[in-house]
């Protein structure tokens, strides 16, 4: 049986190296680039040709094109910011012979600014992210996208490791990227909401991840996971407030 890496980058020159010398054992590697300005492409080729240009399309768009490119006859997603330890190496291998299962799920082990977390509902965070190629594929979210499998699912044991944010600056521009595109599902959806929604539900995020989901086991790093949700939440909804007052305001000009 082989084995399909698929991964999509944007500016990952921290991190691609790290990604795909994890998977050099694999049978196949894709990269799917849209639109580096840093060395990750560069990088990338050190390790495989299959490296694709495309233009963003949300995340799950984009992974799926990805998968179009793998051939293996099991794929592996990635992504650039995770990597395969050993252990896992050697059990995905193993996977890969299974016949009972469409899928596999496993746990991830992740980072936020150095420690490993444990709490805060990070551990033990399953993904479904190895799959027969043709049994599965990503949905169209334009972010928190989702496999969809047909047929069942199976556990591993060993960890995928994810290296979630390296710094707080990387914090800040991943909770303005990933509000923006939460907002503008939520509106696509024809989901309204208020500055007295968005307050709830940052309140809510927080007491859920501090207190709820044991947070403040995880020390001062748990604190600011819990105060970077509360945001990351308040803004999707803040954001959704102006994507609605700009379509009323586009609607009454007609």
């Amino acid at each position: 049986m082989t084995i399909s890496v698929v991964v999509i980058t944007k500016n990952e020159e921290a991190n691609i190296e790290r990604c795909l010398g994890s998977v050099s054992w694999a049978d196949e590697i894709v990269v799917v680039d849209s639109g580096s300005t840093d060395r990750t492409v560069e990088l990338a080729r050190r390790f495989t040709q299959h490296v694709y240009a495309e233009a963003w399309l949300g995340f799950g768009p984009q992974k799926n094109l990805a998968l179009a490119r793998a051939t293996g006859d099991w794929v592996l997603s990635l992504d650039a910011d995770e990597w395969v330890s050993e252990a896992l190496r050697d059990v995905l291998r193993s996977a890969a012979h299974e016949r009972s299962h469409a899928a596999f799920r496993m746990p991830r082990s992740s980072s936020f600014c150095g420690r490993a977390m444990r709490h805060s509902g990070w551990w033990p965070d399953y993904v479904t992210r190895f799959f027969r190629r043709g049994k599965a594929q990503f949905s169209d979210d334009l972010v928190h996208e989702r496999l969809i499998v047909q047929g069942t699912t199976g556990t591993l044991a060993a960890p995928l490791m994810h290296e979630s944010y390296r710094n707080l600056d990387q914090v800040i521009d991943k909770m303005n990227l990933y509000s923006s595109l939460a907002a503008r599902e939520l509106h696509a959806q024809g989901r309204r909401a208020s500055l007295a929604t968005a307050l709830g539900k940052g309140l809510w995020a927080f007491i859920r991840t501090y207190l709820l989901r044991a947070g403040f086991l995880d020390g001062r790093e748990g604190l600011l996971v819990a105060v970077a949700t509360a945001e990351s939440t308040y803004y999707r909804y803040l954001k959704l407030v102006h994507l609605n007052e700009a379509a009323r305001r586009r609607d009454t000009a007609r």
